[in-house]
């Protein structure tokens, strides 16, 4: 449900208006005379940018691959030692 604010009450709060639709995903619907004359909403919301959102994103990541792991050892196995610190003093 959109929050109400008067035109006035938006001129005195614009930057915190506008920081709570982007940061939020908070709406406002700007009412004159009684009338509603605007609605302010997120341009893009980001998918993760509620705790639901993130959770819906997790849950529907890839899962892991199981050979990742070994992957990374045989790798790590194949790597040349260093006999000493090259960047040592």
């Amino acid at each position: 449900m959109p929050e109400s604010l008067t035109a006035t009450e938006l001129s005195r709060a614009l930057s915190d208006v506008l920081n709570r639709v982007r940061y939020r995903g908070d709406t406002f619907e700007v009412v004159r005379n009684g009338e509603v004359i605007a609605r302010l909403v997120p341009a893009q919301q980001h998918p993760c940018s509620t705790a639901g959102g993130l959770l819906r994103v997790l849950q529907n990541a890839p899962t892991r691959d199981p050979a990742f792991a070994e992957d990374l050892e045989a790798v790590q196995a194949a790597q040349p030692r260093v006999g000493s610190d090259p960047w040592g003093s």
